[in-house]
């Protein structure tokens, strides 16, 4: 991974307002509030908002991208180094290079020293005064949303459009940021490599060129709709197959549907956070599905057969046996989720309804039970508690 030179000068948690232990979610929101507030589409009129809009936006690719932050965390913690200042302060040899090996265990030092005085990917003496390299192709930022399902289609599968309004590859001008008919030039500066070289006697250190940006190119007839940055902001539809059996919560990934990336980068992804909203009769289990079927005391007393409802609106009977308990729950085999590798169950757990209001006639008839009653559900309990403890 190429460790830029604005690593060791920049701080880019500042730039984007979070402290160096912010997590990965604090990071993309305060991104995404500053690109809103300083988007250009936002202020045409403000050119420090465009600036404050890249200086974000690069922050965000180094700091939002995991393995990147790693690196620049990394990089920043060699101390003197970080500054760029010991390098030819005084002229050749006038200046100190000190940093702490043990921070870079397993081998990264060699590609950052590497890369940090203009390597070719080497690193370690090789890559000394090597050619420089510019910004390069930067992956695009990952885009979050959230879709809300019914119980049924989160049951069963389906497939939707999400309707999304963010950044995409300009129509215009097709990504290339000039207008139609005409086509960027090499950079006269560093010729199209993106990078220049400061020669700080003993080493040359690599910087992106400040004519191109780093890009390798300049445009001199900017694109009318994306005003020279190959990307325009407009809406979008996904589309999104959401499998049989989704769960609550569940993040669906989706490659290559986020932001475009920059100068020939790779886009970023979609991540679908899955909302379902809950069922008044089931509720998943996994692939089984679950609902609570209240019965009679002489239901479980006698045993019946009682019709239990399914998913797809055609009942079952379950035979429930005498002497039910309450709590009991019977398994109706392949009448859960279906997935392409599984088929779930249904669970149909039983529950004595104890009515609160009886009539004259049910009254007499509890009465009469419990009259004729022989024995207590609570004798056990007496003599357990009785009998002493070991």
């Amino acid at each position: 991974m190429a460790v830029q030179r604005e690593w060791f000068e920049k701080d880019y948690y500042a730039v984007l307002g979070v402290s160096k232990d912010a997590d990965a979610k604090e990071i993309t929101r305060a991104y995404r509030k500053l690109a809103r507030e300083n988007h250009p589409d936002a202020k045409p009129d403000d050119p420090a908002a465009e600036e404050r809009f890249k200086e974000v936006s690069a922050a965000y690719d180094v700091v939002g991208d995991a393995a990147k932050r790693k690196e620049y965390d990394e990089a920043r913690a060699m101390g003197p180094m970080g500054g760029m200042g010991g390098f030819g302060g005084g002229g050749p040899g006038g200046g100190t290079f000190t940093f702490d090996a043990s921070q870079f265990a397993g081998g990264g030092i060699g590609d950052i020293l590497g890369n940090l005085f203009g390597g070719g990917g080497g690193g370690g003496a090789a890559g000394f005064g090597g050619r420089g390299r510019g910004s390069g192709p930067q992956r695009g930022a990952d885009l979050e949303a959230e879709l809300h399902l019914n119980f049924r289609d989160a049951v069963a599968g389906i497939e939707t459009t999400l309707h999304l309004v963010g950044d995409a590859v300009c129509n215009t001008c097709a990504g290339s940021g000039a207008e139609p008919g005409t086509l960027p030039k090499s950079c006269p500066v560093c010729g199209g490599r993106g990078a220049v070289q400061d020669d700080q006697g003993l080493f040359a250190t690599s910087r992106p060129c400040p004519n191109c940006g780093g890009r390798g190119s300049i445009i001199e007839h900017p694109c009318h709709t994306c005003r020279g940055r190959g990307i325009e902001r407009r809406p979008r539809d996904v589309k999104v197959r959401i499998p049989a059996g989704v769960q609550d919560g569940r993040r669906l990934r989706l490659a290559g549907r986020g932001d475009p990336g920059r100068n020939g980068g790779p886009p970023g992804d979609l991540l679908v956070e899955c909302r379902v909203e809950p069922d008044p009769v089931f509720r998943m289990d996994g692939v089984d599905l679950r609902l609570t079927v209240p019965v009679t005391f002489a239901e479980a007393a006698l045993g019946a057969d009682i019709e239990v409802p399914t998913l797809d609106g055609a009942p079952v009977k379950v035979r429930m046996p005498a002497g039910t308990r309450n709590g009991r729950t019977f398994r109706v085999r392949k009448r859960g989720v279906r997935t392409k590798r599984k088929h779930g169950d249904l669970l149909a757990t039983v529950e004595v309804a104890v009515p609160s209001k009886l009539s004259d006639a049910e009254r007499k008839a509890v009465e009469a039970l419990a009259a004729a009653a022989t024995e207590s559900p609570r004798a056990h309990l007496m003599a357990e508690a009785a009998a002493p403890t070991t």
